[in-house]
């Protein structure tokens, strides 16, 4: 059957073609025969409570020098898309609480919204490991300094990182006694007034930070380790870590049954789990990544599968409004 799939995502222009998972999915999609609309943030806007936005249509290509084509520019509710792939990145700020807003206004007339609109909002990358501590290492949030040092005193080696960023940034690793502990702490709590999170350091680091990718609560059988470049202790690919298959372990699949049920009940179609040792330590929502390199690697076609899933949601959906 074909569908309309309209997508908010940061400019399509600049994107990485070969490492890009909302590149993998459109591509996906059309292949399918979908119809593609493109919107960015600004595009979106609610009138006489009606969520409508400015969209163009879109052609898609797996070519690194023409990856894009727009048609047909116009305005419309949302209402007139299937669905819509929630794909900008992070970071969390208040314009992108606004935009869960409005989206959240077109899913209650229809549309399917990947992540769900409510879930984004609610499932802070960082700290919703906080509903599954029997997967997680040892942590603290707070904007206490006093709390922070006595936390890497226990631990003598953590892990500082802020609530809202991405790709490794602003994440610190201190030992007790390290000379600039005072001013770590001092930047990442804004001196007391901005809520961090620490970590336990893992020296499992060195073996790669895991990227686990769930499709409706269902694991791809292998993840992308993400080792850390030498002098670094942050696998983070922006961060300049090297990408290793994996398949992953029976610890994995553990993490993810632990989680699955609750990503379903909130609308967390796709989802990335990071997974550090034996430790889940973040659970990505906003935009998680790894699709092409693991397509890569495996010959999987995971955006594909992500298409197929939603596919299935609006099927189902169907069907209960058919009954």
């Amino acid at each position: 059957m074909s569908r309309t799939l309209g997508v908010v995502m940061d400019p399509i222009g600049s994107i990485h073609v070969k490492k890009d998972s909302t590149l993998a999915m459109l591509l996906a999609a059309q292949k399918r025969g979908w119809r593609l609309r493109y919107m960015e943030q600004g595009d979106l806007f609610l009138h006489a409570n009606v969520p409508c936005a400015n969209s163009r249509a879109l052609r898609v290509f797996d070519d690194d020098k023409h990856w894009f084509e727009f048609s047909d520019t116009h305005t419309a509710p949302l209402t007139e898309l299937d669905v819509i792939l929630m794909r900008k990145d992070p970071p969390f700020d208040m314009e992108y609480v606004y935009t869960t807003y409005l989206l959240e206004q077109a899913e209650a007339r229809g549309p399917l919204v990947v992540n769900r609109a409510r879930a984004l909002r609610d499932a802070n990358e960082k700290l919703y490991c906080a509903w599954f501590p029997q997967c997680t290492p040892p942590t603290l949030v707070t904007r206490d300094a006093r709390r922070l040092r006595e936390f890497l005193g226990e631990h003598g080696e953590i892990v500082v990182k802020p609530l809202h960023g991405m790709g490794g940034r602003s994440v610190f690793r201190l030992r007790d006694g390290d000379v600039n502990t005072t001013v770590v702490i001092e930047t990442m709590t804004d001196y007391g007034t901005r809520f961090t999170m620490a970590q336990k350091y893992l020296p499992e680091i060195a073996a790669g930070d895991k990227r686990i990718l769930l499709i409706d609560g269902e694991p791809v059988p292998y993840a992308l380790a993400r080792i850390p470049a030498e002098g670094e202790s942050r696998g983070n690919l922006a961060a300049g870590g090297k990408g290793v298959g994996v398949p992953l372990t029976e610890r994995d699949r553990w993490i993810c049954a632990q989680v699955a049920p609750r990503l379903r009940e909130e609308g967390l179609l796709f989802v990335g789990l990071d997974v550090i040792g034996d430790y889940l330590t973040e659970i990505n929502v906003t935009s998680p990544t790894c699709i092409r390199e693991l397509d890569k690697l495996y010959g999987l076609d995971i955006g594909g599968q992500v298409i197929e899933a939603i596919d299935r949601r609006l099927a189902s959906s169907s069907r209960r409004a058919a009954s």
